[in-house]
């Protein structure tokens, strides 16, 4: 499985994964009702480097890497990831958070922070512990869930 830099011909496949994260809605603070060109458009946002996780020419993960904060919280990186249901639990997500943390400590940045990582999400939360992440802070209630209604978010952290 390699990871790369998205090109825009990765754009359907990238869809394909967005769709059903978004639309099940149990794991990001975005609305569910988001048309194609929306969520392309936030996930390719400008201050976005997008990267895709392929296995035999398919794109099976996608991930995005920004700066946190700008001016003094500008050495701080942020990620969001998304895997496509049917390659979950074949480390996808993994290999993605690895090329991230030392993507971003070739970038410069000096840690990563996920600011709202929603607690029920406890394979994301576990993987995330794995790679080294601590949770910094909870946000109680946070996160409307759709089946389990107001739920914890996390904010993790790990330096780099």
């Amino acid at each position: 499985m390699i990871v790369r830099l998205a090109r825009p011909e990765d754009e359907e496949a990238i869809w394909d994964i967005l769709r059903p994260t978004l639309r099940a809605a149990e794991t990001y603070a975005v609305s569910p009702d988001l048309t194609r060109e929306e969520a392309l458009a936030y996930w390719f946002s400008p201050a976005h480097e997008v990267f895709v996780a392929e296995e035999d020419g398919r794109v099976l993960g996608t991930y995005y890497m920004r700066p946190n904060q700008q001016g003094g919280g500008r050495h701080v990186a942020n990620c969001g990831y998304m895997t496509a249901p049917a390659a979950q639990g074949r480390g996808v997500a993994r290999r993605m958070g690895e090329h991230s943390l030392e993507h971003a400590k070739w970038r410069g940045f000096r840690a990563i922070q996920f600011n709202f990582v929603v607690s029920t999400n406890e394979r994301a939360v576990a993987l995330w512990q794995r790679l080294g992440f601590a949770i910094a802070g909870t946000l109680p209630g946070a996160f409307e869930h759709p089946r389990l209604g107001f739920v914890d978010a996390f904010v993790m952290f790990r330096a780099l």
